[in-house]
């Protein structure tokens, strides 16, 4: 075996030349047809290289040939399978029917029937609305007769319009499945019976009070080891339900937050480029990538918007979605139940969700105007703003902060003063 040159091209054609004239015979006439099992060079309108009859080294050193692609690709082997099966069983797929939605490519219609009592005017008197989701809304209802008689349950109320996909009817199927199955313990809400009719499922369970007050208990503590965190040089990045935990499973538990794998130390005068955290919750300035400590307290917003009202204050089916209704849009607080929510309640989550991150409140001060019996002491600590007052203002303001949040008072009292600006 040797190494392979490739000759100068000028060099081929002069040989090619002069073998063409010592022994080849004479050019076959164009309209000659040529024989079968010939070479593609017999018929080549080009001079061969080679002496007449002998065809192309088939060495894997030569030119590779050109390969062709199919302008689509094959067809699947599976289709021709399946057509044999369908035959076989007798069966063929259904043409859509006018008026139907498909789903995903199948013309079958849609069954909305779930098999469910039609009799729910009959059992129970429905009230007021009390929250509304992206699928449906729920309202307080009295029960009528049986052993529900006089009672106070809730209803989700689930409109059939907006079961578009085969998916989504067998959601609410499974959701009554679920229920069903688990209603039984203790820590699980009791399911009492589902309805429908033609324009809607109604699942009537056993009804509770989340109050204004409980949202704001927990609000408190989240506000409590944020602010500490905030006075440490901490930022979370990713307040969430999901990072904070009950200790216990008692009603009055109290919480505590989790993950800090997102977090990061940070001076007061920084600010941080990467966006990280999760989309429902992430604040303006974050996906800007100029943000501080002030985008924890935006997550907080969200997280009380959630606990006042059941439904997020930002909403969209993608990503991309989330993050331009985060930048654009603003929160809802016209539908149910936010009428009945208290005006201070409503007020508080807006200064939360400030888009302005320089007018947003800092945890020091949600935790003040949160303690309504400490808000007129620290009135009182600003009305006279001097510079030689400053000192012994902030260090006041801190005392006040420091019995909320119940940390040592030499901890805070050297934190950076600009963390306690009660004047935006």
């Amino acid at each position: 075996m040797g190494h392979c040159c490739s000759k100068n091209v000028s060099a081929i054609d002069n040989e090619a030349t002069s073998a063409a004239n010592q022994s080849q015979p004479p050019p076959v006439p164009a309209s000659s047809t040529a024989p079968v099992g010939t070479n593609s060079y017999s018929v080549s309108p080009f001079a061969s290289p080679l002496p007449a009859g002998v065809a192309p080294s088939p060495s894997p050193a030569r030119t590779p040939g050109r390969k062709f692609r199919w302008p689509l690709p094959p067809p699947s082997p599976a289709k021709p399978i399946m057509a044999a099966l369908m035959r076989r069983k007798g069966t063929s797929k259904a043409a859509p029917v006018e008026g139907t939605i498909p789903e995903d490519g199948e013309g079958a219609a849609l069954d909305k029937n779930f098999g469910y009592g039609k009799n729910l005017g009959a059992r129970f008197d429905l009230g007021k609305e009390v929250g509304r989701g992206h699928f449906g809304h729920t309202c307080w209802a009295k029960g009528k007769k049986g052993e529900l008689k006089g009672k106070s349950v809730a209803v989700k109320i689930i409109s059939k319009a907006k079961m578009t996909t085969a998916i989504s009817v067998e959601d609410v199927r499974r959701e009554v499945k679920i229920l069903k199955a688990l209603s039984a313990h203790k820590h699980m809400i009791k399911f009492h019976d589902a309805f429908e009719d033609p324009n809607n499922v109604y699942i009537v369970m056993e009804g509770g009070r989340y109050t204004e007050g409980d949202a704001k208990k927990i609000i408190l503590q989240i506000l409590s080891v944020v602010a500490f965190c905030h006075l440490q040089g901490v930022v979370h990045r990713d307040l969430k339900p999901e990072n904070f935990l009950f200790t216990t499973r008692d009603e009055d538990a109290p919480i505590k937050i989790i993950d800090f794998g997102l977090s990061d130390f940070i001076r007061p005068d920084q600010r941080l480029n990467d966006i990280v955290g999760s989309a429902y919750y992430v604040a303006p300035e974050v996906l800007h990538r100029s943000y501080s400590v002030e985008a924890d307290m935006w997550s907080i917003g969200v997280i009380t918007y959630i606990l006042l009202c059941g439904s997020r204050p930002f909403w969209a089916r993608t990503e991309s979605g989330i993050f331009r209704s985060v930048l654009r849009a603003d929160p809802n607080f016209d539908d149910s139940p936010w009428p009945s929510v208290s005006s201070e309640a409503k007020d508080f989550v807006k200064r939360l969700l400030n888009k302005d991150h320089r007018k947003r409140m800092t945890a020091a001060q949600a935790l003040v105007i949160s303690h309504d019996h400490h808000y007129e002491k620290l009135q009182a600590l600003m009305r006279n703003k001097t510079d030689a007052m400053l000192e012994s203002r902030v260090f006041d303001s801190i005392n006040v902060v420091r019995y909320l949040i119940n940390v040592p008072v030499a901890v805070i009292s050297t934190a950076d003063s600009k963390d306690f600006d009660f004047d935006t």
